[in-house]
């Protein structure tokens, strides 16, 4: 199996992205994947995780952070190793919950293209897609959506404004015999593709938007973008 040795930060700064020399640390767990630009990560992000972790019987939580979100702006981007920082940051010292930039050092940019080098680098892992409401209404947008949808299950987080639309949007309709009850919830990183489940849960005031517009003009996250995380 190829070593994943050297694709976490450099140099190691904990709680980073633990070292790998193979594929056995990972081997059997279930690992639940939150992309996003984190710009900055924030409460919301570690409230939606811990539920997770919880909820859906997840071993594992990957936070990545994506070197650029092809669907948003560059304007007021952060540099990566600030965006690190600032989940780093949030995250703490939890032993299940982990900040990567892999993605960058895997030289993907799509979210299918780093599905497929995860899912060949540990074929024996589990992986499921963590994503907001306000995601699934934008996922026919992402590059092989479909693709997606048959290679990894997801699981979908209450988000206001958004979850009514989302729930009878193109995917959830496409898609409404792949979605599991919430009896299902234990089972879903290794249920057969298509699946998706809805989680209804507290939701977090937190939003990175609003953080950003309430930071100083000198600070890397100042400027306001349209779009939220």
């Amino acid at each position: 199996m190829m070593s994943l040795e050297g694709l976490r930060s450099s140099p190691p700064r904990p709680p980073a992205f633990p070292p790998l020399t193979g594929a056995a640390r990972w081997r059997g767990r279930k690992i639940g994947l939150l992309g996003g630009s984190f710009n900055p990560a924030h409460e919301g992000h570690l409230h939606i995780s811990l539920h997770a972790l919880k909820r859906l019987g997840l071993d594992d939580i990957w936070w990545l952070v994506s070197p650029q979100n092809p669907l948003k702006s560059t304007d007021g981007m952060a540099s990566l190793d600030k965006r690190m920082a600032s989940a780093r940051a949030i995250i703490g010292r939890h032993p299940h919950l982990h900040v990567t930039d892999i993605e960058h050092h895997l030289g993907t940019r799509y979210s299918i293209d780093s599905i497929q080098s995860l899912q060949r680098l540990l074929p024996h892992s589990h992986f499921l897609w963590l994503m907001g409401a306000d995601n699934l209404q934008q996922f026919p947008r992402w590059r092989q959506w479909t693709e997606i949808m048959g290679r990894m299950p997801l699981a979908i987080f209450d988000r206001e404004h958004y979850s009514r639309n989302c729930l009878t949007g193109k995917v959830a309709s496409r898609y409404r015999r792949g979605r599991l009850n919430e009896g299902a919830l234990k089972s879903i990183a290794t249920a057969k593709t298509p699946a998706w489940i809805f989680l209804p849960l507290r939701r977090h005031p937190a939003s990175a938007t609003e953080i950003r517009e309430a930071q100083p003009a000198s600070s890397p996250f100042s400027v306001a973008m349209n779009s939220k995380e």
